[in-house]
């Protein structure tokens, strides 16, 4: 599914270069699960990034699902983006404003899902995480578990084949934590592809391979 040949990601300012990867690659195939491990500052969120077509690499070239990133317009990201991935952060990235039926509803707003369509997927999704009866609360309302199911059920609402989770239990306790891990474990049984960073042994191990970073480069 994802394909990365000679990779390196470089950011330069007027002063002072620094390569946050160097050279990476990696074959991670359909329905694997991989987390991404490494000490601060090793390129994990970068590699994520990348990965997410949320940044460019500098050099080498990213394959998803045969298709070659790099050079692709942003509105060519953007829909590729749009229809294959699902993102999971740390900090939940709720929508303050909005219900918790109105923040998972949002990704099938993008894709002009017809209103009783939306209406439906929203409600089993919502019924599936066990957060019925939380439809109209808001953000501010809820606990942090609470908060990140949210986040999983707008991840997954267009069924994406592909999950990247960033530190997904860095702001839980250990039961939610568990909780959010045995979710995306059920998601990979699904079919689905994950790919998370996390500085977690525990929940590093719920994951098929694990890829170590240290100073920008696989090892």
């Amino acid at each position: 599914m994802i394909e990365i040949k000679e990779m390196t990601k470089i950011y330069r300012t007027e002063t002072i270069e620094t390569t946050a990867l160097n050279r990476i690659n990696l074959h991670i195939p359909q329905n694997s699960f991989v987390a991404i491990k490494g000490p601060s500052g090793c390129g994990k969120t970068t590699l994520l990034n990348i990965l997410g077509l949320m940044d460019r690499p500098s050099k080498g070239e990213v394959l998803l699902q045969g298709v070659n990133t790099v050079g692709i317009s942003e509105k060519q990201r953007n829909k590729l983006r749009r229809k294959t991935m699902g993102f999971l952060f740390q900090k939940f990235n709720l929508i303050a404003s909005l219900s918790v039926f109105e923040n998972v509803e949002l990704p099938l707003l993008y894709e002009r899902v017809h209103t009783a369509k939306r209406k439906e997927k929203v409600m089993a999704m919502l019924k599936q995480l066990g957060l019925e009866g939380r439809k109209d609360h808001f953000p501010h309302q809820l606990s942090g578990g609470q908060q990140q199911r949210v986040s999983l059920a707008r991840c997954i609402i267009n069924d994406p084949l592909l999950i990247l989770a960033d530190e997904p239990t860095g702001n839980l306790d250990s039961k939610n934590g568990d909780e959010v891990l045995r979710l995306l474990a059920e998601l990979h049984k699904d079919g689905r592809t994950i790919v998370m960073v996390t500085h977690d042994e525990r929940y590093a191990a719920y994951a098929e391979r694990i890829i170590q970073l240290n100073d920008g480069m696989v090892v």
